[in-house]
C-alpha cells in the first residue's frame, strides 16, 4: 500500500496522519456524547482535548525514539518526522493520563469519572489509529504464508505483501480487539457500576489483548532483551485490578 494519500506541490498528506486524525476525531465525538449523558460540559472536553492532544502525541513520539535512540541519535531531524510512523500508544497514555490529572485537580473533578468517560473514546481512537500502520507497512507479525491469511479481505492480503513476503497482520488484530473491548464497556457503561470500573475493565482488556498480539510483533520495542509493550501491558492489567476492587461509590451515589 502506498503510505501516501495524496502530493500536493511540495506537500505530502500520508494515510498515517490521516488515520490518526480519524482516530482523535471520533475519540472526541464519543467522549462529548458520553459526557453530556453525565452533565459535563462540551467546553470542558475541548479545553482538555487542545492540551491534551499535542502532549499525548509527543508523549507518544519521546517514548517511541527512546527506545529505539539508538536508530535517532545520528540523525536527529528523524524524530520530528512522524509521517513515517514511531507513535507509541503507550506513552501518549501516560502523558495524556498526567495531563487530565492535573486538569481534574485544577477544575476541582473526579479523575475517575471522567477517566471512565475518556476510555471510551479512547479505546475506538486506538482500532481507527492502527490502520495507519497498515498504510506504513509496519506492526506487523512474522512471515507467514498465503494460505495463513487467505481468509482476510485482498485489500489486506495485499497490503501484508511487503518486500516479497506475506505478514501476520497483528495490527489488524488490535484494531479488532480494541472494537469488541469498545462494544463491551458500551453495553456496561449503562450497567450498576462503581466510579472507576470502565476505567480499570480498559486497563485489563487492552491489557491482555496487547500482551498477546505483541509476543507476534516482529519490530517490538524492547528494554533489557524484554518486550516494552509486555512489560507496561502487565503493569496496565494489575493497575485495572486495582481500580475496580478499589472502586467505592456507584454512579447514582457519586
Amino acid at each position: 500500500m502506498n503510505p501516501i494519500l495524496v502530493t500536493i506541490g511540495p506537500l505530502k498528506i500520508y494515510w498515517y496522519s490521516i488515520f490518526i486524525l480519524m482516530g482523535i476525531l471520533t475519540a472526541y465525538f464519543i467522549i462529548v456524547k458520553e459526557a453530556k449523558r453525565h452533565n459535563i460540559s462540551e467546553n470542558i472536553i475541548v479545553d482538555l482535548f487542545f492540551v491534551t492532544i499535542p502532549i499525548a502525541l509527543i508523549g507518544a513520539r519521546i517514548y517511541y525514539c527512546t527506545f529505539e535512540w539508538t536508530n535517532y541519535k545520528d540523525n536527529l531531524i528523524e524524530i520530528f518526522e512522524v509521517w513515517n510512523g514511531g507513535l507509541a500508544i503507550h506513552g501518549g497514555i501516560i502523558a495524556g493520563l498526567v495531563v487530565v490529572y492535573f486538569y481534574t485537580k485544577k477544575k476541582n473533578m473526579n479523575l475517575f469519572k471522567l477517566l471512565d468517560i475518556i476510555v471510551l473514546g479512547l479505546i475506538i481512537g486506538q482500532a481507527i489509529g492502527r490502520w495507519g500502520n497498515f498504510a506504513n507497512g509496519e506492526a506487523h507479525g512474522p512471515i507467514t504464508s498465503l494460505e495463513n491469511i487467505a481468509f482476510l479481505p485482498q485489500f489486506i492480503i495485499d497490503g501484508m505483501y511487503i518486500d516479497g513476503h506475506y505478514y501476520i497482520p497483528t495490527f489488524l488484530y488490535e484494531s479488532i480487539w480494541c472494537i469488541i473491548g469498545f462494544i463491551i464497556m458500551f453495553w456496561i457503561r449503562k450497567r450498576d457500576i462503581k466510579i472507576g470500573f470502565l476505567s480499570g475493565f480498559y486497563l485489563i482488556w487492552y491489557g491482555i489483548g496487547r500482551f498477546i498480539i505483541e509476543s507476534l510483533r516482529t519490530d517490538s520495542l524492547m528494554f533489557m532483551g524484554l518486550k516494552i509493550a509486555q512489560i507496561v501491558s502487565i503493569l496496565m492489567m494489575i493497575l485495572g485490578v486495582i481500580l475496580i476492587y478499589k472502586g467505592k461509590n456507584k454512579y447514582n451515589e457519586g
